[in-house]
């Protein structure tokens, strides 16, 4: 079978059968962001399926209008939006601000780059609409309201909603797809900007929602080794707290660093909770088709395929990992357990206790 149609076919059936047992997960134990990473790795499935279609019997307008809107607009954005979610109740919607502003500045950047037609002054509106929920969910954080996830999935659900319908309207030249001449990897050129400039907006505020996450995880639940000292407590008084915020990014990686040794030494003896290991997959899962549907965009598309393989399986074997995704593992819709009971050990649970409540305190 040629790799065109094999590499997407198996990247289509892992992401489907990953997406149904989130969802089989979700039902068992109603946590909304596996619900919500379900509905990513479905549209990762239809995406990569539709590639697999297309491989076999070529191209058509609607299959190239499905794969650019499931899989180069949406899948990330949703796949970020369920760490929002994750980590609801921590000081991560700092961290997912700071997504949503990088997204706003590379849409920006983007459109200067390319001057794509077609786009208006959607880059403008794309940027102050990043802006305003950026500043909306940092406020939320700071008065630690567990609201903030629902001020990204406003961000997230109104880009999708405004994609389908900018979908819906616009009218593709014949013969109703682009493909690339040298390796036939579909690209989004016959779209106008307002729909293309969409895509970094969801892909970087859900990629580096993805990666910023698992950093995020990992660094809450390692034993930490604080070299530099920081706060991010809201009742310190308000020129502190902006100092403080200004030099957590720097303080925490610093920090993380320095934690590297002890972590490792956790993790051989395991003592060390399961979300450590998980996330760091999780995160090269989501790291490895960002850097490949990027060099798409510059019109390398040789590993296109390749990448989105590989970030299915990092992903799913991180959240196969994670005991809190995956606490059991069964055949879904069935009571057929693979795996029961997992918990962490009494070790673990000591070590962390009281650490998720105080994330990003210091």
């Amino acid at each position: 079978m040629r790799l065109d149609i094999l590499l997407p076919a198996l990247t289509s059936i892992l992401a489907l059968a990953f997406g149904v047992a989130l969802f089989d997960q979700w039902r068992e134990r109603r946590g909304g962001f596996q619900l919500i990473w379900a509905i990513g790795m479905a549209f990762f499935g239809i995406a990569a399926g539709c590639e697999a279609l297309a491989g076999v019997g070529g191209w058509s307008e609607p299959l190239y209008r499905t794969w650019y809107l499931t899989g180069a607009v949406w899948t990330a954005g949703w796949l970020g939006l369920g760490t929002a979610f994750l980590l609801g109740r921590t000081r991560f919607g700092y961290s997912f601000a700071l997504c949503l502003v990088l997204a706003g500045v590379f849409t920006l950047l983007t459109q200067r780059r390319f001057d794509y037609p077609g786009t208006g002054s959607a880059h403008i509106l794309y940027l102050i609409a990043a802006l305003v929920l950026a500043i909306a969910v940092a406020v939320e954080t700071y008065f630690q309201n567990e609201r903030w996830p629902l001020l990204a999935a406003a961000a997230v659900v109104g880009a999708t909603l405004l994609s389908t319908a900018l979908m819906a309207t616009v009218v593709l030249p014949a013969p109703g797809y682009a493909l690339d001449p040298r390796t036939g990897v579909p690209v989004g050129d016959l779209f106008p900007g307002t729909i293309r400039l969409l895509t970094p907006f969801l892909n970087i505020t859900g990629a580096f929602a993805l990666v910023l996450g698992a950093v995020f995880s990992t660094y809450m639940f390692m034993p930490k080794r604080r070299v530099l000292p920081y706060s991010l407590d809201p009742n310190q008084p308000g020129d502190q707290f902006l100092f403080n915020l200004l030099i957590a990014p720097f303080a925490i990686a610093v920090n993380f660093v320095a934690s590297l040794p002890g972590t490792f030494r956790a993790l051989a003896s395991g003592r060390i909770h399961s979300r450590v290991p998980a996330t760091i997959l999780i995160a090269i899962g989501a790291f490895i088709p960002t850097l490949t549907d990027s060099l798409n965009r510059f019109g390398v598309t040789e590993l296109f395929q390749l990448g989105k393989l590989l970030g299915v399986i990092f992903l799913f074997i991180g959240f196969l990992v994670s005991i809190e995704v995956f606490r059991e593992i069964r055949i879904p819709f069935t009571s057929l357990r693979l795996a029961t009971g997992r918990r962490e050990s009494p070790a673990v649970r000591a070590a962390t206790e009281g650490t998720a409540e105080g994330a990003g305190a210091g």
